[in-house]
C-alpha cells in the first residue's frame, strides 16, 4: 500500500517534467521508480510519542514481544518475549507486569557471560543449567542482563504504591525452561538471553519503554 502510493507519486512527477513527458520517457521513468523502490523501500513507522525523534521499546503484553525502534520510527528488532503470568497491573506484591511509559532508569550486568545468575542485582559468578532449574523448579532466575525500570507516570507507574522501581520491574535474560510467547513471569518482562544481550549493547541508558496492554 505505501509503495504503490509513493510510487504514484513520484512517477507522475516525473512525468509531469517536460524532458520526460517526450515520447518513450515514460518507460525510463518506471524504471526509475521501480529501481528506487528496490533499493530504498519506504517502511512503515512508529514514532516515538513521548519524546518524539528518540528511539524507544515497546512491550506488547497481547503479543508476548518487544520491539525497538530507532529515532525515525523504524523497527530495528523484533523479540519474542514473557510478561507476567497474572496479567497487567501495577499495585506492589500484585506480580504483574506494570502499564504506560517508562524508562530504562538502570542498566546492571555488562560483561557478564550468557547465563549468569543476577542475584539482588549483582553478578554473581554461578552459571544458571537445566539441571539446576529442576532443582529448584519454582525459582525465577534472573539471568545475563538486567533493564531496570522506572515508571513515567505519576500515579500510574511512579511513587506510592504503584512504583515500577521500587518493585523492581526489569526486562532481563531467562532460561530455557521458559515457554517464551506465553506469559508466564512474575512481573518482569522476560527474554532469550541472547536477545537481551543484543538490545543491551544497543540501547542507551534513559531509552523511552512502553508497555502497552493491547500490543
Amino acid at each position: 500500500m505505501y509503495r504503490l502510493s509513493w510510487s504514484m507519486i513520484l512517477l507522475c512527477g516525473l512525468l509531469a517534467l517536460p524532458h520526460v513527458a517526450a515520447a518513450g520517457a515514460a518507460e525510463d521513468a518506471a524504471s526509475f521508480v521501480l529501481q528506487t523502490e528496490q533499493a530504498w523501500p519506504i517502511q512503515p513507522t512508529r514514532a516515538n510519542q513521548r519524546h518524539y525523534g528518540q528511539p524507544w521499546i515497546l512491550v506488547g503484553i497481547h503479543s508476548q514481544s518487544l520491539s525497538l525502534f530507532d529515532e525515525w520510527g523504524r523497527q530495528q528488532q523484533h523479540y519474542i518475549a514473557s510478561t507476567a503470568k497474572r496479567g497487567a497491573g501495577e499495585q506492589v506484591n500484585s506480580y504483574q507486569t506494570p502499564r504506560g511509559w517508562h524508562h530504562v532508569c538502570d542498566k546492571l550486568g555488562a560483561g557478564a557471560e550468557e547465563n549468569t545468575i543476577i542475584f539482588r542485582r549483582r553478578v554473581t559468578p554461578w552459571k544458571y543449567t537445566t539441571e539446576l532449574h529442576q532443582q529448584y523448579p519454582d525459582k525465577d532466575w534472573i539471568l545475563t542482563r538486567i533493564l531496570w525500570l522506572c515508571g513515567d507516570e505519576p500515579g500510574k507507574n511512579q511513587g506510592g504504591n504503584v512504583d515500577s522501581y521500587d518493585r523492581a520491574i526489569y526486562i532481563h535474560g531467562a532460561g530455557d525452561h521458559v515457554a517464551w510467547g506465553n506469559p508466564t513471569s512474575l512481573g518482569c518482562v522476560r527474554m532469550k538471553n541472547p536477545d537481551i544481550i543484543q538490545l543491551f549493547e544497543q540501547t542507551p541508558n534513559g531509552i523511552d519503554v512502553l508497555i502497552d496492554e493491547n500490543s
